[in-house]
Protein backbone atom coordinates (compact mmCIF):
# COMPACT_ATOMS: atom_id res chain seq x y z
CA UNK A 1 0.00 0.00 0.00
CA UNK A 2 1.48 3.71 -1.22
CA UNK A 3 0.36 6.92 0.33
CA UNK A 4 0.63 10.03 -0.80
CA UNK A 5 -0.86 13.20 0.99
CA UNK A 6 -0.93 16.86 1.23
CA UNK A 7 -1.16 19.22 4.05
CA UNK A 8 -1.37 22.93 4.45
CA UNK A 9 -1.08 24.51 7.61
CA UNK A 10 -0.98 27.56 9.80
CA UNK A 11 0.51 29.05 12.29
CA UNK A 12 -0.76 32.14 14.29
CA UNK A 13 1.51 33.89 16.61
CA UNK A 14 -0.63 36.71 18.78
CA UNK A 15 -3.88 36.46 16.25
CA UNK A 16 -2.91 37.33 12.90
CA UNK A 17 -0.08 39.56 13.84
CA UNK A 18 2.36 36.63 12.84
CA UNK A 19 1.46 34.01 10.68
CA UNK A 20 3.01 31.36 9.34
CA UNK A 21 1.92 28.94 6.22
CA UNK A 22 3.16 25.67 5.97
CA UNK A 23 2.31 23.15 3.14
CA UNK A 24 3.82 19.74 3.12
CA UNK A 25 4.02 17.13 0.67
CA UNK A 26 4.50 13.38 2.11
CA UNK A 27 5.25 10.19 0.97
CA UNK A 28 4.49 7.09 2.91
CA UNK A 29 4.86 8.86 5.74
CA UNK A 30 7.99 10.64 4.51
CA UNK A 31 8.12 14.77 3.66
CA UNK A 32 9.55 14.85 0.41
CA UNK A 33 9.24 18.83 -0.31
CA UNK A 34 7.46 22.14 1.72
CA UNK A 35 6.74 24.88 0.81
CA UNK A 36 7.56 27.72 4.25
CA UNK A 37 6.25 31.26 4.31
CA UNK A 38 8.52 32.12 6.26
CA UNK A 39 11.37 30.57 3.80
CA UNK A 40 9.11 31.79 0.91
CA UNK A 41 10.26 28.84 -1.62
CA UNK A 42 10.27 24.94 -1.82
CA UNK A 43 12.93 22.72 -0.16
CA UNK A 44 13.10 19.37 -1.19
CA UNK A 45 14.19 16.65 1.38
CA UNK A 46 14.45 13.44 -0.41
CA UNK A 47 15.89 13.64 -4.43
CA UNK A 48 12.42 13.45 -5.80
CA UNK A 49 11.68 16.24 -3.17
CA UNK A 50 14.46 18.59 -4.51
CA UNK A 51 13.38 18.06 -8.50
CA UNK A 52 9.88 19.34 -7.35
CA UNK A 53 10.91 22.06 -5.35
CA UNK A 54 13.35 23.09 -8.16
CA UNK A 55 10.76 22.87 -10.81
CA UNK A 56 8.24 24.44 -8.35
CA UNK A 57 10.51 27.22 -7.66
CA UNK A 58 11.06 28.18 -10.81
CA UNK A 59 7.34 29.47 -11.75
CA UNK A 60 7.37 33.16 -10.28
CA UNK A 61 3.78 32.85 -10.71
CA UNK A 62 2.89 29.96 -8.77
CA UNK A 63 5.53 30.69 -5.90
CA UNK A 64 3.89 34.47 -6.00
CA UNK A 65 0.55 32.65 -5.47
CA UNK A 66 1.82 30.59 -2.92
CA UNK A 67 3.51 33.29 -0.64
CA UNK A 68 -0.04 35.07 -1.10
CA UNK A 69 -1.54 31.76 0.95
CA UNK A 70 -1.14 33.71 4.08
CA UNK A 71 -3.43 36.28 3.58
CA UNK A 72 -5.74 34.32 1.29
CA UNK A 73 -6.00 31.44 3.20
CA UNK A 74 -4.39 32.06 6.45
CA UNK A 75 -5.85 35.04 7.76
CA UNK A 76 -9.01 34.73 5.99
CA UNK A 77 -10.03 31.71 8.02
CA UNK A 78 -8.72 32.87 10.92
CA UNK A 79 -11.49 35.57 11.04
CA UNK A 80 -14.22 32.91 10.28
CA UNK A 81 -12.79 30.08 12.49
CA UNK A 82 -11.33 32.21 14.99
CA UNK A 83 -14.49 33.00 17.27
CA UNK A 84 -15.03 28.75 17.14
CA UNK A 85 -11.18 27.85 18.19
CA UNK A 86 -8.95 30.53 19.85
CA UNK A 87 -11.69 32.21 22.22
CA UNK A 88 -13.16 28.68 23.55
CA UNK A 89 -9.89 27.43 24.46
CA UNK A 90 -9.89 26.26 28.00
CA UNK A 91 -13.70 26.39 28.47
CA UNK A 92 -15.26 23.75 29.54
CA UNK A 93 -18.95 22.60 29.88
CA UNK A 94 -20.44 23.44 33.63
Amino acid sequence: VFQELGTSECYFINGTEKVRFVERYIYNRQTYAMFDSDVGHYVGFTPFGERNAEYWNSDPEGIEFKRGQVDRYCRHNYEVFGPFSVERRGERGA
